[in-house]
């Protein structure tokens, strides 16, 4: 097997002709799962990528104009694991904007899920998927992720089902 380095695709790229934005095609290269599947197999990033690494994020109240106490807040205030994944996505695509990527960029995902007491404390896998559908594999965003998904004993407040870390690249 030949590798190659970017630099040395867009050298024989431009040899033959090609312009060289095609190699900027090859930075990220996607791999699927065979069959295609909700999420990828994994990432190949070249080097010279710019990369994004963010934190985990957890869901925003449902009701921000709500006052009450941190230690006060319920589930019912972030709603459950498909709400919460929404509101994480939807704080996650704006962080990324603030930096200058896009939902697009994003390549791998480490998705955190509490156990729903509503479910006798196993994850709503389902709803995260469902709400994950909203933002991968759509017109607006083609692209898919390689993700892992875990269930953990709780998050930073018994409140949050779901914690989201996102790494784009572009």
């Amino acid at each position: 097997m030949i590798k190659l380095s970017c630099a040395a695709i867009v050298a024989t790229l431009a040899l033959f002709g090609a312009s060289p934005a095609i190699a900027a095609d090859a930075v990220v290269v996607r791999h699927a799962n065979t069959p295609p599947g909700l999420i990828l197999q994994g990432v190949t990033v070249a080097a010279g990528a710019k990369m994004l690494y963010l934190s985990g994020q957890l869901a925003a109240p449902i009701d921000p104009a709500k006052k009450i106490a941190p230690a006060d807040l319920t589930i019912a205030d972030f709603g459950d694991t498909r709400t919460q994944t929404i509101s994480v996505f939807t704080k996650i695509k704006a962080l990324l904007a603030a930096q200058g990527f896009a939902m697009q960029d994003v390549i791998k995902l480490t998705v955190f899920v509490a156990g729903d007491p509503k479910l006798g404390g196993k994850m709503d896998f389902a709803g995260m998927n469902d709400a994950f559908k909203m933002f991968f594999g759509t017109a607006e965003n083609p692209n898919t992720v390689a993700r892992s998904t875990v269930q953990v004993a709780a998050l930073a407040g018994p409140a949050f089902l779901v914690e989201i870390e996102a790494t784009a690249a572009k």
